[in-house]
């Protein structure tokens, strides 16, 4: 379980912390929803979660054990918005191998596959693909890691609705193996997977019942 408590993140360059004593609770193999407005601190969150930032204070424990900034780094795969802007290296082959050299054949095609991508040649160059593919692509990096938990920046933003949709399936599968807590301002299409949801404004986070939020959005669509 990730179990965070009285997370503050407060810069000294800023007057006002960011993150303002959030505390949650995220179960294994649960996938959680933070949604707010640009600027909410939703993506610093994230940062502090991958062990990229380091917190002001607070405590985050997974399992019981109260992380440091370098355990942290073994915890979360971090999957940014836009990732494909990440992406270095000339083929598929090459982006999972960045840093696993070592790794086996049997093991670049379990990644693959877990994310709908086994039928792509390794060969191909990561700037080929779709923006969907891309996102997927950004994922199996990730899932070569074997996180405990993967974090996800706005996943959906700038795809269109097919892509949008498959992304949503895929998730959804993957929460059966794996802790996600993704971070979005828009929940429209993400909501009806979440088992936890928040809402995060200003750094300050309050929980939000997934069923009503859910009911909202299908009023919302009806309506348009």
């Amino acid at each position: 379980m990730l179990y965070i408590k009285d997370l503050v993140y407060h810069p000294a360059a800023v007057p006002e912390p960011i993150l303002k004593g959030l505390s949650l609770e995220l179960s294994p193999q649960q996938l959680g929803l933070i949604i707010g407005p640009s600027g909410s601190g939703k993506s610093t969150l994230l940062e502090i979660l991958a062990g990229l930032a380091r917190k002001t204070s607070g405590s985050i424990h997974w399992r019981q054990q109260n992380l440091n900034r370098d355990e942290l780094q073994q915890l979360g795969g971090l999957v940014f918005q836009f990732p494909e802007r990440h992406f270095c290296t000339g083929s598929i082959l090459e982006e999972l191998r960045l840093g696993h050299p070592e790794l086996s054949k049997d093991r670049i095609d379990e990644a693959l596959r877990a994310v709908g991508l086994e039928h792509l040649s390794p060969k191909t160059p990561p700037h080929a693909l779709s923006g969907g593919q891309q996102r997927r692509l950004a994922l199996s990096v990730q899932l070569i890691r074997q996180p405990y938990l993967l974090l996800m920046d706005e996943p959906t933003a700038g795809l269109d609705w097919s892509m949008r949709q498959q992304l949503v399936s895929l998730l959804s599968h993957l929460k059966k193996q794996w802790s996600l807590l993704i971070v979005t301002h828009d929940a429209s299409e993400l909501v009806g997977i979440a088992d936890r949801c928040w809402m995060l404004n200003h750094g300050e986070i309050t929980p939000a019942d997934p069923e009503a939020l859910r009911k909202a959005v299908m009023t919302t669509q009806s309506i348009a």
